[in-house]
């Protein structure tokens, strides 16, 4: 099954774009070759880019915020593991503290190397990071696979403290989801949301068998899917004649 999300607010597309660049980059700093280091450096510009809104510290804090206070609430209900939920808000308190705590924009600490910054300016022009414009920069593409993942794995570390409540949060709210089978007729599903919860993430499971992809819109009103197919052309189409079931998660 291919796992598609829809955010119904900027704040969670900002998550999700931030944990959609994090995990590139722990898989690119795992390989060896210089080419996948590279790529690893400029995700790391990319996330310090992302991080970089200014509300979104605040924002994170709020959301940390709001779930203790939720949590807490689960004291002394005979139905709740105390040892889950004391883990949890360790948890919780570590993610904020070192958030609060962080002073200025995530990658901050980055802003010091030189070399780092000129790369940065370099790397968005096409070809710009080649030898004869940056050699420090061929010259630590040659550097043994080891080194290059020491330095990466410590330029990014700087970026913990806005990675892991990211990661926390998106956990957290993924977990609110419960399933529900739906099915879409001529190619198209809607459905309408509870003006009782407020919703801030969609969820749909789809069966790469089926050889298509949702086209996904939503508000806090409805939500729809509308099936799509490649043609011959390799463009999309709207699959008229799609009758498909598939999985749906509403998460809050």
């Amino acid at each position: 099954m291919i796992l598609y999300e829809y955010p119904f607010n900027e704040r969670i597309r900002t998550y999700l774009r931030l944990e959609h660049l994090l995990q590139r980059l722990g898989t690119l700093v795992a390989r060896s070759e210089a080419l996948d280091h590279h790529f690893a450096l400029q995700t790391l510009f990319e996330i310090t880019d992302v991080g970089a809104r200014a509300d979104l510290k605040t924002e994170i804090l709020k959301d940390l915020e709001r779930h203790k206070q939720t949590f807490n609430a689960y004291r002394g209900n005979p139905a709740i593991s105390e040892a889950a939920l004391d883990a949890l808000m360790a948890r919780i308190d570590r993610c904020y503290a070192a958030l609060r705590d962080d002073e200025g924009r995530a990658g901050h600490a980055l802003g010091g190397i030189e070399w780092l910054n000129t790369v940065r300016n370099r790397i968005a022009i096409p070809g710009g990071t080649c030898a004869f414009d940056l050699p420090a920069y061929h010259d630590w593409l040659h550097q043994s696979p080891a080194q290059r993942q020491a330095d990466l794995t410590r330029w990014a570390s700087t970026l913990a403290c806005l990675a892991d409540p990211v990661q926390l949060l998106l956990q957290l709210l993924r977990e609110t989801g419960v399933a529900q089978k739906v099915f879409a007729t001529q190619g198209a599903y809607q459905q309408s949301l509870p003006q009782t919860r407020t919703f801030q993430l969609l969820r749909i499971w789809l069966d790469p068998a089926l050889g298509l992809i949702p086209e996904i819109s939503g508000n806090r009103l409805l939500f729809s899917v509308r099936l799509l197919r490649r043609n011959a052309d390799g463009r999309l189409e709207h699959a008229a004649d799609a009758e498909a079931e598939f999985e749906v998660h509403l998460c809050a």
